[in-house]
């Protein structure tokens, strides 16, 4: 698999959007779909996965992703599955990558002049 270093290309929230899309018509029949009925539960599922994060690097430690650890792999797979998820918040909220990029703008704009 070619790396955005490799291929100059980053990986964005519109090709993450499209995979998860695929994952959900792929499990629509086992998983509880998208909606903003289960926008909740998909948050409490992301807020599992960010306490997965967390465990991992509580038992090895604050070097648990360094380039040689061990446990990198593992940590950015929780990480992933935390990405996941907060796909499926946006896709259960109707929320693009414009609208994201948008309002992340205008925040990161805020906070730049806060302190």
């Amino acid at each position: 698999m070619e790396t955005a270093s490799n291929s100059n290309k980053d990986f964005g929230i519109n090709e993450m959007l499209d995979m998860q899309r695929a994952l959900q018509e792929k499990y629509k029949d086992k998983w509880e779909g998208i909606s903003p009925e289960v926008g909740k539960n998909k948050l409490l599922w992301m807020t599992g996965e960010i306490g997965e994060v967390i465990d991992t690097v509580k038992k090895h430690g604050d070097h648990a992703c360094d380039i040689d650890s061990p446990h990198r792999e593992h940590l950015i797979e929780e990480l992933a599955d935390v990405l996941m998820f907060y796909n499926d918040v946006l896709l259960c909220y109707g929320i693009s990558a414009d609208e994201l990029k948008e309002i992340y703008t205008k925040k990161f704009k805020t906070n730049m002049e806060r302190w």
